[in-house]
């Protein structure tokens, strides 16, 4: 089961139709107030969005164990509010966790929450959590999207304490700049709060509730990139101090002193990161008012992924260095040893120094050395006799082979596997062309050489070959340009029977091209944790799928139940030198 705390669904704001500005909301934990347990998804101030007033409809009564199109099984209700309700849902086809937004079909947002799902899942940047389908069946509206379990609020990350400089650096350039790939495609989030940012395993941060959040409730801005883009200094500037920068408490965060405005991060919290802290000011309009120093305000998330990337490159702290345990001398080594003992102290006395016992000195002792000493002679003696003997068998075959020098020598005579040369790989992604990938995260984990980090598949009942259900799945890697691909290793997760992979050349990183199209470079099947494919001849691509399609049965894990799943951890390519 999921924890909540890593749950891709952001519940309702509980404050109805009070003004966003005055409003607050206490600590969230993906949306929820654990300690008091209602809805606590604070709302933004009023210029991140207007919302409209409508009276709701009741929310659908509905109960765990209740099944959404003959797929989707409600496990946990996480929110109801506001006439519309959050769930924890099962994919029984995928056999993977979703979130569930619904609503009935009558609701007076239910028209523009399908449409702002539709829309989002168009979008198709992995940067935001992923729409994976939105319906209207049976009087119902519902929305299903990506369920992260291994990820974390940036509320939690907040509550633990403020963020370090590079830490936050990564928050605002990787917010700033999906947000303004969204607002490209004219997509608005308007409720950027931290509990709509998740921080993956992998240190990437993604988005969810893209458009989808505000329709929920209502909100929309005649300047929707001017809102999202001070949402986003909000939450850098929280990530600096851990303080929201308005003056009510919020999502477990302590607002700013009454009275005093808004106030630059350095003078909240010492140690703060000076360019990340003017950033912060210039992203926060605050009623067109900016406390940066000189420089203009930042009003669109555009403006604001540019001025990051001018920023000065903020490096990862150094790793912590701890000092190994002091050196415990000796009574010896410490000048204590043979000093009059003193009152009240006690003396250890050594133990007493064993001699050794004396070598072999009788008669007997010397013949055993002598014959010891003959019995090496010997043997010395016999080799040289048995190699001379060799050698002179050679001589005299040559001379009765004839009297030519240049003997040729066939390939079974000498020999000699080709040397390769290992290729690098400069970027990895998922190639699923069914659209459904597996997990997209644990990517880089394929070739960083941690033999406990690895990419991961579903689970699935049928096995081991996966033709009943699914054609395929697996990766494509970027070699950086074109060039001969000969050999590669391959490091799985589990073992058993059996695993079938195959090596393509691909034409690009995009799954949309079918794998029957891929030229194929080699493939095999094996039982073990390791695989080694080589090709019949070398094949010149700089773009390489590796394509599972059968995968051993294996037990329970930390990610999944039993079934037939695969891992991979380590993939090296080579050519020959």
């Amino acid at each position: 089961m999921a924890e909540r705390s890593t749950a891709a669904v952001d519940v309702a704001d509980s404050s109805g139709d009070q003004p966003l500005a005055a409003a607050a909301a206490q600590a969230t934990s993906d949306g929820v107030d654990t300690q008091n347990g209602r809805a606590a998804d604070g709302p933004m101030p009023d210029k991140d969005g207007e919302r409209k007033s409508a009276a709701p409809a009741a929310a659908p009564e509905l109960h765990s164990g209740h099944k959404l199109a003959r797929r989707y099984r409600l496990e946990e209700c996480v929110t109801r509010v506001d006439g519309f309700s959050s769930w924890r849902a099962m994919d029984e086809k995928l056999r993977r966790a979703v979130g569930v937004h619904l609503m009935p079909a009558d609701h007076a947002r239910a028209r523009s929450v399908l449409a702002a799902a539709r829309s989002s899942a168009l979008l198709g940047d992995p940067r935001f959590v992923q729409v994976l389908d939105a319906v209207e069946e049976n009087d119902l509206v519902y929305v299903v999207h990506e369920w992260l379990p291994d990820a974390t609020e940036l509320t939690a990350l907040l509550a633990a304490g403020p963020l370090e400089a590079h830490e936050a650096y990564q928050l605002v350039s990787q917010v700033s700049q999906a947000m303004a790939a969204a607002h490209r495609e004219g997509l608005a989030h308007l409720r950027l709060t931290p509990s709509a940012i998740l921080r993956t395993s992998s240190g990437q941060y993604r988005i969810r509730g893209l458009a989808v959040n505000a329709a929920l409730r209502g909100i929309t801005s005649e300047t929707p990139q001017r809102a999202d883009t001070e949402a986003i200094g909000a939450l850098l500037y929280s990530a600096l101090t851990q303080r929201w920068p308005y003056e009510n408490d919020a999502y477990g965060l302590t607002g700013l002193p009454k009275g005093v405005g808004l106030i630059a991060p350095d003078q909240v919290r010492a140690g703060v990161h000076r360019g990340l802290g003017e950033l912060a000011m210039r992203a926060l309009a605050n009623d067109g008012a900016t406390a940066s120093r000189q420089e203009p305000a930042c009003t669109t998330p555009d403006e604001l992924a540019k001025a990051v990337a001018a920023m000065p490159r903020i490096r990862p702290p150094e790793p912590a260095f701890t000092a190994p345990p002091e050196y415990q001398h000796t009574t010896y080594q410490q000048g204590s040893y043979g000093r009059p003992a003193q009152p009240g102290v006690t003396t250890v006395l050594p133990h007493p120094v064993v001699p050794p016992p004396p070598p072999l000195q009788s008669r007997t002792g010397r013949a055993l050395k002598w014959g010891v000493a003959a019995l090496l002679i010997a043997a010395l003696g016999l080799g040289s006799w048995q190699l001379a003997d060799t050698l002179l068998d050679r001589v005299n075959q040559k001379g009765s082979s004839g009297t030519s020098n240049n003997t040729k020598t066939g390939p079974e005579d000498n020999p000699k596997a080709p040397e390769r040369v290992t290729v690098p790989i400069k970027a990895a992604a998922e190639y699923y062309p069914d659209g459904k990938p597996q997990d997209i995260d644990g990517v880089p984990k394929s070739h960083d050489d941690d033999p406990n980090s690895f990419w991961r598949t579903y689970r699935y009942d049928d096995g081991p070959v996966m033709g009943a259900y699914k054609d395929g799945l697996g990766l494509v890697f970027d070699l950086g340009e074109e060039q001969e691909v000969s050999a590669a290793s391959i490091a799985f997760r589990y073992n058993g029977d059996h695993t079938t992979a195959t090596l393509y050349a691909a034409p690009s990183m995009s799954s949309s091209t079918p794998v029957k199209s891929l030229q194929q470079i080699a493939t095999g099947t094996t039982s073990d944790k390791r695989m080694e494919l080589t090709a019949a001849k070398p094949v010149k691509a700089r773009y390489v799928v590796l394509w599972l399609t059968a995968m051993p049965k294996a037990g329970a894990s930390e990610f999944s139940t039993a079934g037939y799943k695969q891992g991979i951890s380590n993939v090296v390519f080579s050519r020959n030198s």
